[in-house]
């Protein structure tokens, strides 16, 4: 008698989680999937996210062996994909202008290397660095 009442709890048992295991896949397959309908700009913690991420990238493949060129190519197509598939290459900061392709690299770009001098300074080469803040110095005089 002991033998049957486990075996109904066992049947009892696996028929909910079997229920259960069917309706979590019907939900799954058969919803439409509402990612990216109402794209919205990309705002100053989105971009903060981003460029922190493809900072981080470069510094961790910099210290793998990876080329820098390579490394920052790697990060900066990343971070311009997320931005257009996220926010369909809008910026919130620039209104609904969205930013050509070109300029989306280059932006992305500068500021994953001028991130990464602040966390890894070693894995970006010299010439780079110079670069960026003979740039970041020509910034401020126009301001």
């Amino acid at each position: 008698m002991n033998f049957n009442l486990i075996s109904e709890k066992l049947s009892k048992y696996i028929f909910t989680s079997m229920l259960l295991s069917i309706s979590l896949i019907d939900i799954g397959f058969n919803k439409e999937i509402y990612a990216n309908k109402a794209l919205v700009p990309a705002n100053d913690n989105d971009l903060y996210l981003y460029k922190g991420i493809g900072a981080s990238y470069l510094c961790i493949a910099s210290e793998a062996g990876v080329e820098f060129p390579k490394a920052v190519g790697i990060a900066t197509a990343t971070y311009v994909q997320v931005l257009e598939g996220k926010h369909g290459g809008l910026v919130k900061e620039l209104g609904k202008k969205k930013l050509e392709r070109e300029k989306l690299f280059a932006g992305a770009e500068f500021q994953i290397v001028t991130t990464a001098i602040q966390y890894c300074p070693d894995k970006v080469p010299k010439d780079v660095t110079k670069k960026v803040e003979k740039i970041l110095k020509e910034n401020k005089k126009k301001k």
